[in-house]
């Protein structure tokens, strides 16, 4: 287990593009991995995340519970992409959501103490943190402004055509939370569309 444990903290380091040496070596230096069961969670509602996560194999949905006690789905979490509130994260302020394994996960950790050092030491790791923080941004953004200006078809035909690699492991339950939909609303859009 150790040998595929270096491997998937040496795939992660890849992603660092155009790090020298001693940059790897201090975010080498700082992580820390762990496998996952099903239905283990990363985090929950009120905790603070003192490390964001990274999934090397696995996959996660991010959810919060309403005022009426309902789980709703918020966003899905596949390999070599981060699982964090970001924006709770770089607060340090206890999070409103959950992010749950849907199936078993290995997933790297970097502690936010370390990244702040990082972007103290390093410009090219500071520079990689501002990279991350925009991409959160435009994720949110696109989801806020999907409910904005889409309808709900809109909504699944969009998922479909940008998750072709995950679309087979979500369940229409936490697809049609994800879309603001009632699951037997997500099933007649489904129906039309195979109709077409």
């Amino acid at each position: 287990m150790e040998q595929e444990f270096k491997e998937y903290i040496d795939s992660y380091l890849k992603t660092f593009v155009d790090l020298n040496s001693d940059e790897l070596s201090f975010i080498n230096s700082s992580l820390s991995i762990r496998k996952y069961n099903k239905k283990e969670f990363l985090f929950e509602s009120g905790m603070v995340q003192k490390e964001v996560g990274f999934v090397c194999k696995g996959f996660l949905r991010r959810y919060y519970i309403n005022e009426k006690g309902n789980k709703i789905t918020t966003g899905f979490i596949n390999e070599n992409n981060y699982a964090t509130d970001y924006p709770s994260f770089i607060r340090q302020k206890p999070s409103k959501y959950f992010i749950e394994c849907l199936e078993p996960s290995v997933i790297i950790k970097f502690p936010y103490n370390k990244i702040q050092e990082g972007y103290t030491k390093f410009k090219a790791i500071e520079m990689y943190g501002r990279l991350i923080a925009e991409w959160v941004l435009t994720v949110q953004t696109d989801r806020v402004e999907s409910f904005l200006f889409e309808n709900a078809e809109e909504r699944y035909l969009k998922f479909i055509d940008q998750n072709k690699d995950i679309i087979n492991r979500v369940s229409l339950s936490h697809l049609a939370s994800y879309l603001g939909i009632e699951r037997q609303s997500l099933s007649r859009i489904r129906s039309k569309i195979a109709k077409k």
